[in-house]
């Protein structure tokens, strides 16, 4: 699976362990960049065009990695059709998959060592969406409203 990558200065290094990760397993890394060190980088650069990635290649997955990662999920989210999910546990990071149809994962470099870091993006690439149709309902509502603004119809109170 092709799985695109892209970070601030604060992931780099997590994004090149991850990446040469990513090929053991078989995956195809994009990488993004940064591809040097710059302290005073900024994220939105690499990160869209990791986002940009997914969304135009369906079946691909990305990975976002900043600091906390939380500017990175929101900067990925700014591309339609993605729906990145902040994982900060291997339960978060299975269930964006599995509940959200995620498609991208920001995980925060800062936050977590190496080690736990690769594993929540192995679980977030090992794990399927479910399918289920309150799942499907709920994506359908965000997809409409990202395409062209419709609200989901309020429930009956």
């Amino acid at each position: 699976m092709r799985v695109h990558l892209g970070s601030d200065h604060a992931g780099l290094d997590l994004k090149t362990a991850l990446a040469a990760r990513l090929t053991e397993l078989g995956h195809e890394p994009v990488d993004h960049g940064p591809h040097v060190m710059d302290p005073l980088d900024d994220y939105p650069p690499f990160v869209l065009r990791a986002a940009q990635g997914v969304a135009s290649e369906p079946g691909s997955l990305g990975v976002v990695i900043g600091g906390s990662g939380n500017g990175e999920a929101i900067a990925a989210n700014k591309v339609a059709g993605v729906r990145c999910a902040l994982a900060w546990s291997t339960e978060t990071a299975s269930l964006g998959r599995q509940h959200n149809d995620a498609n991208v994962v920001a995980v925060g470099a800062r936050m977590h060592d190496e080690a736990t870091a690769v594993g929540l993006v192995e679980t977030f690439l090992a794990t399927p969406y479910s399918g289920e149709e309150r799942h499907t309902r709920r994506i359908d509502m965000l997809t409409a409203f990202e395409t062209d603004g419709t609200l989901p119809a309020l429930p009956q109170q």
